[in-house]
């Protein structure tokens, strides 16, 4: 009998501690599934994001159509006449300064237009603002030709500086300083130019 009772005693012994076993068991797997499914998945260091595109700064070009005024002989005279130039215009005066190369470069050789702006001259600097173009030409702009030849030029300079702006005022300098007596037969230029007082004062 007593043999009986101690096996019913190690026999419920060793229930009890499997149930707690079991019950151990079972909630540590509760917890560790309940805190499985909070915890963030670990990024991989070696996989990209996605970033959105960002805003181009850059501007398109605004295109403008400058015109370079070349002579042409007429019956009695020469007439200033109008060639366009389409330039992408980014920077200020980048029209203006474009215009100016391609008048210092000289007419197409073909076609009959042509230039009394002496070969070699250069454009030193060029400024439009505030309805005021100051145009800085070197020391070649003066060299050569008689009052018709310097009349030219100078229409050809002042036509092209007001392209954009036909009611502006023309300051012509050469190496930085004012243009006041061009030429060997000393043509006195009244400055600032406009296209109006050229009309008057210089006809071709």
């Amino acid at each position: 009998m007593k043999d009986q009772q101690g096996s019913n005693r190690i026999s419920s012994s060793v229930i009890a501690a499997v149930s707690a076993a079991v019950v151990a068991v079972g909630g540590g797997v509760a917890w560790f599934t309940s805190h499985s499914s909070n915890t963030p998945t670990p990024s991989n260091p070696s996989a990209r994001i996605a970033q959105p595109p960002q805003p181009s700064t850059r501007q398109p070009g605004n295109e403008k159509t400058p015109n370079v005024y070349w002579l042409k002989p007429k019956e009695k005279n020469v007439a200033l006449v109008p060639q366009p130039v389409k330039v992408a215009s980014v920077q200020p005066n980048q029209a203006l300064e474009a215009a100016f190369q391609n008048l210092l470069a000289g007419p197409p050789k073909e076609g009959t237009n042509s230039t009394t702006i002496p070969k070699g001259t250069k454009l030193l600097g060029l400024k439009a603002e505030n309805d005021e173009v100051h145009v800085n030409l070197s020391k070649d702009f003066t060299s050569g030709g008689g009052s018709t030849s310097m009349m030219g030029r100078v229409g050809q300079v002042v036509y092209t500086a007001t392209t954009l702006n036909p009611k502006a005022k023309v300051y012509i300098d050469v190496n930085g300083k004012p243009l006041d007596v061009l030429g060997g037969e000393g043509l006195e230029l009244q400055q600032p130019l406009t296209r109006e007082s050229f009309q008057q004062n210089y006809p071709l």
